[in-house]
């Protein structure tokens, strides 16, 4: 028995501490539950003989082939130390190598998974371990010359018994999650290795190409852990033939190959399907090997069937197709996992499920993860989708590590993983081909079987229907990122949470916070992390109920039936769907990572430059507004709102919903909108613009409830200083007295965020962009305290640049041109605010950053001159005036770094009486409006893919060809000009 190592005022068992409150059942009649029994048997155990192949003290010396244990006394790193440790735990692996043994279950492949096992329950106790190792170490009761030496003594004073036994009794929650590790792998191993033994001459003439494939050698396992440690394996055998098994029911899996099969029969498409043995619970998959494509004609063919089998996923509502599940076998793409097919969508409970352009993206191509899926961290972004997969990339997650391994000094760090190694993408001459590259591949396929289906919709719908057989089918429901579950798993390994019940539950509990939504299946969650599982549950398309890993049935947890949601799908095909769909795809594959540039270069050096009259350039704007409003994501209730490409951290561009920024987001899409709508007379943009702008206050009062959310926001153009000024700006454009109270709710949030003094106060996302936005705005008191506040602010920031205290990027979006800018505006000659603003302008020029960001508005040459015009910094303006006006037009046409931003400059000098400007400006604009007849408006995003935003997309556009055209009656919005002009429903269409 144990020593007891409980701290209460009565004598109680070791193992009590470690019961969660329904188990002290086991407490009160002093039952030992199944895995206290199991460490006890384990440490009464005699020290057992090593087999053949094991170390058996962690010397490292097995076989007469040098391994970890010798490196580890000198220090050396690897498996080493893991082996020392794993020692330690010995006699729990002995219990389970007695298991086996009574199971008639002896040899290499028995041996290779108690190897497997050790360095689980390594990982498991690792981080206790390097505690008790440390508490040692500074008590001076490790013996050793050497942090070696210090560290193999405290792992031999484990070995044998009785410490271990005392150690356990001081963690019984770790005690709990070894032995049950243990006794589930070794169950879910002899599991596997009878229905081997009973399905091996099946396997023969349909997985193992007809011949006896020999003796097992290995088994390999892979993915995550479920209902008792059970997971997806790899088997080879003697003959180098590898077969894969799966724990669950692959009806699901017959039934997409069936799909797939109807698919081959009305194309040419010829794609491959895997070969299946399906047993009642459990099946056999063959082995897909990752091939290379022989020439680029397979690599189009892999992504033209790769497009087919988005299509297919996308009518049938699947999901969760990462890297992972998809192989590359040559010039065939192969998805090996298929279990989360009719997944019916889980809307969670807040302003996200009411927004119609979210809800329209989590029912779109882009939840199937075929698709480029970037996750982000600390580290940067990953793409983690069956498209994407970056092989040995680094993660964007820190992974726990060990410092000084196999030392006394040994302790825990964060440190940057690796992305796994991945086999679906396809190779030519040993390279891995890029997805994006093949985007016409991919969107061809898509729209064969889109419109095939479509056709055809009859043999999918109706009681006879294929979607009616898979009605009963198990499918895998997802409710939460498996991730939360790994590193629920993966944190619950602290020390403080193995000490007890208690300390462990203060940790998972924590799904009780997440979702209420799901607050029926969280016990059956704990109940497996508690397993050391990760949760799973599964459901059938033909029902709303979902299934515990135990078999329990939880009622009604679905929203909708999966099978009904696909019907309705496919009932609903058409041309608009597929255009939605189209885009996304185009719009996901454009956010594959690669480095982003804040400049254009590329020019339309043939465009003609007859010089237009307004009424072309409000006809060419008004255009694009039809082209936004096609493209809006409405429901009955009114709501409206856009898919778009986001910028995310000026690094990494991403597929979503629109925010409610100026910049990005639908407030600035709706300026433009209610803008064209008073030029045009026209109130159909009005009403959208109204529609669009509708989250706001909701938005203001979660921000108002959350003030860390709201400094993420921050004062800039980018965020509140911009919404303000949009509000501003709509509540004369649209009359709408309502927008007063939001824009005074926006003034008043922001008056309660303080400035962070590690943050450089830029244009874009800090003070200088909220000083602009306040001088815009008039009549509200809060609008004068803050630009007071953002101006002082600003000087400070100046004073430390110019004693080189302060680091920034060059330009006006995120540089001293920006601050510049909005110091210029709010000075006075002969006050601090104006000499501030002189010297901002020129700091950019004594730091020797400027004129390297092509000619736009951001980071270019017309920032750059607009802040030293405003300002007074000596410029050469007619040299920069000279090549404005002779320059070729952009490619891209945007007012972030493209042609109307670089246009900006001269439509304010223009207003400003300087010479040649206004006839600069009026040769921009034929040139523009020629580029935008001929080519289309270009957006400033990735392959200028269209999107409804202001500063790099449609919207952006659409009103720099307003500002060419009436300067005078359409304030900038790059500088955050006061409002001017007419309302909606209050002026006629203008005589131009």
């Amino acid at each position: 028995m144990l020593n007891s190592a409980i701290r209460t005022d009565q004598p109680e068992i070791w193992w009590s501490a470690g019961l969660r409150p329904h188990e002290l059942i086991h407490a009160l009649t002093r039952s030992a539950p199944a895995w206290a029994e199991y460490v006890e048997r384990s440490i009464s155990l005699p020290p057992s003989a090593p087999a053949a192949g094991r170390d058996p003290a962690g010397t490292g010396v097995t076989g007469g082939h040098t391994s970890g244990g010798a490196a580890a006394t000198a220090g050396g790193s690897g498996t080493d130390w893991r082996q020392a440790l794993m020692r330690c735990l010995e006699p729990l692996l002995d219990s389970a190598r007695q298991d086996l043994a009574a199971a008639g279950h002896t040899g290499a492949v028995a041996e290779e998974f108690l190897q497997r096992q050790g360095l689980r329950l390594v990982q498991l106790a690792a981080r206790t371990l390097v505690l008790e190792l440390a508490r040692a170490r500074d008590r001076g009761e490790l013996a050793g010359d050497t942090p070696a030496a210090r560290f193999l003594d405290f792992t031999h004073r484990l070995v044998g018994g009785s410490e271990l036994a005392e150690f356990l009794a001081a963690y019984p929650v770790l005690a709990r999650v070894l032995s049950e590790s243990c006794r589930q792998g070794v169950e879910g191993h002899l599991e596997l290795v009878a229905r081997l033994a009973e399905d091996r001459e099946s396997l023969i003439p349909g997985l193992l190409d007809g011949k006896d494939p020999g003796a097992l050698t290995a088994i390999e396992p892979g993915g995550d852990p479920h209902r008792g440690g059970r997971s997806t394996a790899i088997l080879t055998f003697a003959d180098g033939q590898r077969v894969v098994y799966k724990p669950r029911s692959l009806e699901l899996h017959g039934h997409f190959n069936m799909f797939v099969d109807w698919l081959n029969t009305r194309s040419a498409l010829g794609i491959r399907t895997v070969r299946l043995l399906p047993r009642d619970g459990y099946g056999w998959l063959e082995y897909v090997v990752h091939e290379p494509c022989t020439d680029l004609a397979g690599v189009r063919r892999f992504y033209h069937r790769q497009g087919a089998l988005l299509a297919l996923l996308y009518v049938l509502d699947g999901t969760d197709m990462h890297f992972e599940n998809l192989i590359a076998a040559g010039d065939q793409p192969v998805l090996v996992d298929v279990e989360t097919l009719f997944h019916p969508s889980q809307l969670p409970l807040n302003a996200l499920s009411l927004d119609p352009a979210y809800r329209s993206l989590v029912g779109s191509v882009y939840r199937t993860a075929l698709l480029p899926l970037l996750v982000a961290g600390e580290h940067g972004v990953a793409d983690v989708s069956g498209l994407g997969g970056d092989d040995g990339s680094i993660a964007p997650m820190s992974v726990v590590d060990w410092a000084d391994a196999g030392l006394d000094s040994m302790h825990l760090v964060r440190r940057p993983g690796r992305t796994q190694s991945a086999a679906n993408r396809p190779m030519l001459d040993g390279q891995l081909m890029e997805p994006r590259d093949h985007e016409i591949a991919v969107l061809t396929g898509f729209r064969a079987v889109y419109e095939a289906i479509a056709r055809h919709r009859d043999e999918f719908l109706g009681p006879d229907g294929m979607l009616a057989r898979c009605g009963a089918d198990q499918i895998r429901f997802v409710p939460r990122s498996t991730r939360l579950y790994t590193s629920l798993l993966d944190e619950s390994t602290h020390p403080d949470a193995l000490r007890d019940a208690a300390g462990r539950s203060q940790l998972l509990d924590l799904l009780w916070d997440a979702d209420e939504s799901l607050h029926a299946i969280v016990p059956y969650e704990l109940a497996d992390l508690w397993a050391g599982d990760v949760p799973l549950f599964t459901a059938q398309p033909d029902s709303r109920d979902v299934w515990a890993s135990d078999g329990t049935r939880i009622a009604d947890v679905l929203a909708t039936q999966g099978l009904a949601a696909v019907e309705a799908k496919i009932a609903s095909l058409d041309d608009i769907d597929e255009h939605r769909q189209t885009w996304l795809i185009s719009a996901s594959l454009a956010t594959r990572p690669e480095p982003i540039t804040h400049a254009s270069t590329t020019a339309r050096p043939h465009v003609g430059a007859t010089e237009p009259d307004p009424e072309q350039l409000l006809s060419a704007a008004a255009d694009i507004a039809d082209e936004i409003m096609a493209q809006v994501v409405s429901d009955k209730g009114g709501a409206a709102n856009w898919l778009g490409l986001e910028l995310l951290d000026d690094h990494h561009w991403a597929v979503r919903q629109m925010g409610a920024g100026l910049s990005n987001g639908y407030t600035g899409t709706a300026l433009f909108l209610a803008q064209v709508g008073v030029l045009t007379g026209a109130n159909k943009y009005c009403e959208l613009a109204r529609d669009a702008i509708r989250p706001i206050p909701q938005l203001l009062e979660a921000l108002a409830g959350d003030p860390e959310s709201a400094e993420l926001v921050g004062p800039g153009f980018h965020g509140l200083g911009g919404i303000s000024y949009g509000l501003d700006r709509l509540s004369a454009l649209l009359s709408d007295p309502d927008l007063a109270n939001w824009l005074a709710a926006s003034l008043e949030l922001s008056e309660r965020l303080e400035p962070d003094p590690t943050e450089f106060p830029s244009y874009a996302e800090g003070a200088a962009g909220g000083l602009a936005a306040m001088q815009a705005v008039q009549g509200f008191p809060a609008a004068g305290r803050l630009a007071e506040r953002y101006a002082n602010h600003l000087v400070t920031t100046v004073e430390s640049g110019l004693r080189g205290r302060v680091a920034a990027d060059h330009g006006f979006a995120r540089g001293f041109q920006g601050i510049a800018w909005s110091l210029g505006q709010y000075g006075v000659p002969g006050d601090r605010y104006l000499d501030a603003a002189r010297t901002a302008a020129d700091l950019d020029r004594r730091d020797g950053r400027s004129g390297n960001g092509g000619p736009g508005w951001c980071s270019g040459d017309a920032g750059t001159a607009l802040a030293r015009a405003a300002t007074g910094v000596p410029a050469d303006l007619d040299a920069y005036l000279r090549a404005a006006t002779e320059r070729p037009v952009l490619a891209d046409l945007s007012l972030c770094h493209g042609e109307l931003g670089a246009v900006e400059s001269l439509v304010w000098l223009a207003g400003r009486e300087y010479p040649t400007a206004e006839a600069a400006r009026r040769r921009r604009a034929g040139l523009v409006l020629a580029a935008v007849q001929q080519y289309g408006p270009q957006c400033g995003t990735p392959r200028a893919i269209p999107s409804p935003g202001l500063l790099t997309g449609l919207a952006g556009i659409g009103y720099g060809l307003l500002r060419l055209a009436f300067p005078e009656r359409v304030p900038s919005v790059l500088l955050l000009e006061p409002t001017t002009g007419s309302r909606c429903g209050t002026a006629p269409k203008p005589t131009l």
